[in-house]
């Protein structure tokens, strides 16, 4: 995993704490890995966030997520909540099989 991180130019003191993957060349989406303080309770999960357009203001941001989230549920996920703080604006969704996930 670290000669993948070194690739991906993740610095080693940062490494154990979150980062993202995005596409060097705009077009895929930007996966982002956050270290979570809960114990693992079950089998591995991963929690994504789903970006919608990093380049959107953020007073258009929120509208724009839950127009995401919307296309999301058509396709069978489930909004859990909305939350905003420190001007972030997110959305907390849960696939068919449980996993959550946020579209921000």
């Amino acid at each position: 995993m670290g000669r993948a991180l070194d690739a991906m130019g993740v610095p080693v003191e940062q490494r154990d704490s979150a980062y993202a993957v995005v596409d060097p060349d705009g077009a895929g989406p930007r996966l982002w890995f956050q270290k979570v303080p809960e114990e693992k309770s079950g089998k591995n999960r991963v929690h994504l966030d789903v970006t919608v357009r990093p380049d959107l203001p953020r007073e258009e941001r929120p509208d724009a997520v839950r127009a995401r989230a919307s296309q999301l549920e058509a396709l069978g996920a489930r909004r859990l909540y909305e939350k905003e703080e420190l001007g972030s604006f997110w959305v907390t969704m849960q696939d068919p099989e449980g996993n959550e996930f946020c579209v921000q």
